[in-house]
């Protein structure tokens, strides 16, 4: 245990082993974020063992999609209703308990209701580690320890296909919730001894319409963009959930103003900084997301491959990700975001360009060098985006601020990858040959369907490169420090 280890402590003055509470806090958000994709490749199984259609199988990963971004918003009033240890533990034993429903499920009513009830676990956790992570490291310190926090944000969602395509062929679906649940217990028990309670309880009250208006909000908007891939931007049902979700989420922002005790402090979009943070983090994940969802599909559609062998081909940029997430964010402690954020996006950018040039023939050894330059530009943009906004905020407003990041972060990866697969849909669909040429000419039309698929992937990318443009463009007005402001050294329990 080092000097530094030996100051940190709780909110009650007792001290306590910072590296361990870290280590036991990032095993255990890596088995959560694990979690989202890595169900990718496991989907003809499941089709298979439970006798579903591909629409309903989808729900899996709809639904909890839909139900974690639901609950991110709530963990701003449970932060501060509840004791850190207590509220960690308890999201945690939500997670193992809808596992262990996924890994026995005999029927698929029960491994769904186990996924939705996993994300009520994770939309807790997730927000819960960030801010908990913020609040036991000085201001100054916050780059490196956000690095370690973007090392499982960036790389455990990126692990997930490849891992689950090679459990699935070497063992079956329920392996995949098998091997997460004893690791959850030990997080669990560890976290017991581990965890501490550093975030100071205000015992907020619950405004239940503001719930109601959030819950009803957000989950309409983040269904309407889930189902845009398979129905379209022009289906009725589309367009209603969107608008209504946009609506909801208006008078939720509207609502805040002019309650007391806001169930979420939409008043940290006061700071530029945040603000400017936030958007940028979106953007950012609506790059990443966007592209990891559409190169599977170019690779297994153009090349032939197998879903584990286009996951795989992904992994080398994860780990890129996952490797410098940590440098990255000790480089933003020294020289601040500004330099960091603009080579950033401009690197994404150029590693973004090429993919609206590919071809039937390029090179996948040339795919993988480019979307490991790709992760590169967005692990120095990440992490050090959203700490500088961090830093901009007092300390009693880091928990609304980091619930109201992470919500952006969901709607805009749902809106990224809404966007390209209805973007990449559309053109193959308007370009693609008459069925007559089918019959009076097969190779012909195998030929132009080619072409079309090729059309659609380029109009996709090209959507890409516009998020990445409109960043670079936006990361010229993040200030050229680490946003921290001057009362904060006196802020929060912080290391004394």
């Amino acid at each position: 245990m080092n000097n530094n280890e030996q100051v940190s402590v709780d909110i009650n003055g007792k001290p306590y082993n910072r590296s361990l509470m870290v280590l036991v806090l990032v095993i255990g958000a890596f088995c959560t974020f694990l979690n989202q994709t890595i169900l990718t490749t496991a989907f003809p199984s499941l089709m298979k063992a439970f006798d579903i259609s591909t629409a309903t199988v989808q729900w899996l990963t709809t639904g909890f999609l839909m139900v974690n971004g639901i609950m991110i918003p709530v963990s701003a009033y449970l932060t501060g209703r509840f004791n850190t240890k207590t509220l960690y533990l308890v999201a945690m034993s939500i997670f193992e308990v809808g596992t262990v429903m996924a890994w026995f499920a005999p029927s698929f009513p029960v491994i769904l209701a186990g996924r939705l009830i996993q994300a009520v676990g994770v939309g807790i956790n997730m927000p819960l580690m960030q801010t908990i992570m913020l609040s036991i490291f000085p201001p100054e310190k916050r780059g490196a320890a956000m690095g370690i926090n973007g090392l499982v944000i960036g790389l455990a969602p990126a692990v997930g296909p490849a891992l689950s395509g090679y459990i699935i062929d070497t063992f079956n679906w329920r392996a995949l919730f098998g091997m997460i649940a004893p690791i959850i217990f030990l997080v669990i028990l560890f976290g017991f001894f581990a965890l501490k309670n550093v975030i100071p309880n205000t015992k907020p009250q619950l405004d239940w319409l503001s719930l109601v208006i959030s819950t009803l909000g957000f989950g309409s908007m983040l269904y309407g963009f889930s189902i845009v891939g398979d129905k379209g931007w022009t289906d009725p049902e589309v367009a209603t959930t969107i608008i209504v979700g946009v609506i909801l989420v208006i008078i939720l922002a509207v609502r805040q103003t002019k309650l007391d005790n806001p169930f979420l402090e939409f008043k940290v979009f006061k700071s530029k900084e945040f603000t400017l943070s936030t958007i940028l983090s979106a953007i950012t994940m609506m790059a990443m997301v966007g592209v990891e969802m559409v190169i599977p599909l170019y690779l297994q559609i153009i090349h032939g491959m197998s879903a584990f062998h286009s996951g795989l081909t992904l992994l080398f940029g994860a780990l890129f990700l996952g490797l410098m997430s940590p440098i990255t964010g000790s480089l933003f402690d020294r020289h601040g975001a500004r330099r960091l954020v603009v080579c950033g996006m401009f690197i994404l950018l150029v590693g973004t360009l090429p993919f609206a040039f590919l071809t039937r023939d390029t090179p996948i050894i040339y795919i993988i060098f480019l979307y490991a330059v790709r992760m590169f530009g967005i692990s120095m943009v990440m992490m050090p985006v959203t700490t500088s906004g961090m830093n901009s905020l007092p300390f009693n407003l880091i928990s609304h601020g980091t619930a109201v990041n992470n919500t952006f972060r969901q709607v805009a990866t749902s809106v990224g990858t809404a966007i390209m697969v209805s973007v990449l849909t559309n053109v193959t669909n308007s370009n693609k040959p008459g069925h007559s040429l089918l019959t009076q000419a097969p190779l012909q039309y195998k030929a132009k369907m080619f072409d079309a698929t090729l059309l659609g992937y380029h109009a996709a990318f090209w959507f890409a490169v516009a998020f990445s443009v409109f960043g670079l463009i936006l990361a010229f007005f993040i200030t050229s420090g680490t946003g921290i402001r001057p009362a904060q050294a006196t802020e929060g329990k912080e290391e004394k």
